[in-house]
């Protein structure tokens, strides 16, 4: 009787063949991991460098070496330089994106993951297409602080039809692309958050060079949210990121040094759209522009508006 009670062991599973999941066999997809509860990652100076530097050089970057290189190293037919710069941040973003959820202390939620790079390299290239072709356009005198109907150089078209197109092509880059671009990439970033929190209250701190990164950081978030006018999808994002906060806060875990760096960034970045808002207040042709309850300008906006009239009054002098 006491032979037949005694617990008989789970025979070895065949060489090459998967061992079973369950509470006494931890499988390949398992839900937790034990080093999950304690482990904390140190500050990634060099992801979050990296991926700043080639936001703002291939980001922000593009439509100023657009306008800056020769037009003839570039004929109007051909992929401008910007568009050389969006093929590669199509491809060095979300290779960055991914690197940060593989040095994430916490186990996360990997297929979600790879949806979201999926959708997001899909949005940036359909992104990339209409960017190419609007911003090709400034040449021939499209102005991005007018609709597409009112710009000189598009309400005279004939046939009328030639019109929708071209708003059509707008709307494939500013909502469109937009969308499928950056909600995967909000969203992963989230995601990325959730694992950012400690129960030691010494790894709370940020070191040096996240503090030197803080400002490029949170200045490209605001370019990217200005120009994406997308500042409902971080202003959710931003309220996702406090709620989260202070509900493991409850818990007695706080930030740790790569959490604060992200969140601080988004706080600076809502500081710094206020500015930008306040600013240009009163600017008749841009309230024009943006009549919704929601005025945020965008900086290329801004720069066709008033910039290129700057330059041309000084050429006239």
């Amino acid at each position: 009787m006491q032979g037949a009670s005694r617990r008989r062991p789970f025979p070895a599973a065949a060489p090459g063949s998967p061992q079973p999941g369950g509470p006494l066999y931890p499988g390949r997809h398992g839900t937790v991991k034990n080093e999950d509860t304690f482990k904390t990652s140190p500050f990634h100076f060099d992801l979050w460098f990296y991926f700043t530097l080639q936001n703002w050089v291939l980001d922000f970057g593009r439509p100023i070496a657009m306008i800056i290189l020769p037009l003839e190293w570039f004929p109007l037919n051909k992929p401008s330089a910007g568009d050389y710069f969006h093929m590669a941040y199509n491809v060095i973003t979300p290779f960055l994106l991914l690197k940060l959820i593989e040095r994430s202390p916490k186990t996360l939620p990997r297929s979600m993951v790879y949806v979201s790079i999926i959708m997001f390299v899909m949005g940036a290239s359909i992104h990339l297409v209409g960017d190419s072709v609007n911003h090709r356009l400034i040449f021939s005198g499209y102005q991005h602080h007018l609709s597409v109907r009112e710009n000189p150089i598009i309400k005279n078209l004939k046939p009328e039809t030639l019109i929708d197109s071209f708003e059509l092509l707008y709307y494939y880059d500013e909502y469109l692309g937009h969308s499928m671009w950056y909600i995967p990439f909000f969203l992963i970033l989230f995601i990325y958050f959730t694992g950012c929190f400690t129960p030691v209250e010494e790894d709370s701190r940020m070191p040096v060079p996240a503090l030197l990164l803080m400002g490029p950081s949170s200045l490209y978030y605001w370019y990217l949210v200005t120009e994406g006018q997308i500042f409902i999808l971080y202003i959710f994002t931003f309220f996702a990121m406090m709620a989260l906060v202070m509900h493991q806060k409850r818990k007695g875990l706080v930030l740790d040094s790569n959490g604060l760096f992200l969140f601080y960034s988004f706080i600076i970045t809502l500081v710094l759209i206020a500015v930008w808002v306040v600013w240009l207040w009163n600017d008749k042709i841009l309230r024009k522009k943006y009549p919704g309850v929601i005025y945020i300008p965008e900086p290329w906006a801004f720069y066709t508006l008033h910039m290129n009239n700057l330059h041309a009054a000084k050429e006239s002098l």
